[in-house]
């Protein structure tokens, strides 16, 4: 914490160092580390156990004099099982550390603990410990969430294989239209409430992840949480290839479209850069199109084909005749 600042360094960058002193440390029992939504651990014979932690700073992730409490709570929840839906398992168990400053009140934090103990129930979730400090000025929330399935049917980023189609379900943007209305005070103005809910209580895809994972269909998957740019991108770099977007293939709601002109912001600089969709992007062989739609269909989930998968790097927005890198353009930290 002290000491001339010498670089700035990004996640991506920061998250490659760590990795790169962990190499070498990884027990026989784990298949995934550091690198995709979940860590992946064999606990028995063709099974395996899930563990992903998110963290939520105040100031950083959310404005208590607008992110009401109780969807906070829910928030801290969904964002993990998010990344859990994002391999293809069912969640268990969570753990539960808080950071408290003194501002906070009993009032407030009894709200928080309400929405998210409505989240456990939602996704039949157990708590089983975490931790509790006081924090100085800002409220902080990190919750780890333990999920289990099947081996032979987790979903990692690096199986894209060129040729691949590119799936995202649900619609884009909302969640990051949403923040925006928030941030200028224009939560009233309009059909905005499902932008606004989408950026403050996200619902995670659990049983659309269940289902393709057990589908056998998948080649890779993640949750879109930094935006279709960056986490597509994420794919691609795992799984050594690059990719297509079709710009007048990418889902975009109504409200969206009408916020993204209230807003004066290109929609679709929300809907690939924006991020928290919480949606899932997906890829699968071009013979599995009717397959994929039959069984989100049966779901009565919506998916769209935003894609393809190059052989190359990078991801590729097609808009008519212009095409236009915009790798890892969504949300990131800089340290």
């Amino acid at each position: 914490m002290s000491g001339k600042k010498e670089r700035i360094l990004s996640e991506r960058q920061l998250i490659a160092e760590i990795a790169a002193q962990q190499k070498g440390s990884e027990p026989e029992n784990l298949i995934q580390g550091i690198g995709d939504d979940c860590a992946v651990q064999r606990i028995s014979e063709g099974r395996v156990s899930l563990l992903t932690t998110d963290t939520l700073v105040e100031g950083v992730h959310f404005d208590p004099g607008w992110h009401p409490q109780y969807q906070l709570g829910r928030k801290s929840v969904s964002v993990n099982v998010s990344d859990i839906a994002a391999m293809g398992g069912h969640p268990q168990f969570a753990l539960l550390s808080l950071g408290i400053p003194k501002s906070c009140d009993q009032l407030w934090l009894d709200d928080f603990l309400a929405g998210f103990t409505s989240a456990l129930k939602d996704y039949h979730l157990c708590l089983i410990g975490g931790d509790t400090v006081h924090s100085g000025e800002r409220f902080m929330v990190s919750v780890t969430v333990i999920g289990e399935m099947a081996e032979e049917s987790v979903c990692y980023r690096s199986g894209a294989q060129s040729g691949d189609l590119v799936w995202v379900s649900g619609f884009l943007g909302d969640a990051a239209a949403g923040l925006e209305l928030c941030r200028r005070g224009m939560t009233d103005k309009g059909k905005v409430q499902t932008l606004v809910n989408a950026h403050l209580d996200p619902e995670p895809r659990v049983a659309l992840g269940e289902e393709l994972a057990r589908s056998g269909l998948v080649h890779a998957m993640m949750d879109v949480s930094d935006g279709l740019a960056t986490d597509l991108a994420h794919i691609c770099t795992a799984s050594g290839v690059g990719a297509e977007i079709d710009a007048l293939s990418v889902p975009l709601s109504d409200a969206l479209q009408e916020a993204a002109a209230c807003l004066q912001i290109p929609v679709l600089d929300l809907a690939l850069q924006g991020g928290e969709d919480y949606q899932l992007v997906f890829t699968t062989s071009s013979d599995s199109r009717e397959k994929i739609l039959s069984l989100v269909s049966d779901l009565g989930q919506h998916v769209s084909c935003v894609g393809r998968i190059i052989e190359g790097s990078g991801v590729i927005l097609c808009q008519g005749d212009e095409r236009m890198d915009i790798s890892y353009r969504g949300y990131e930290h800089i340290f």
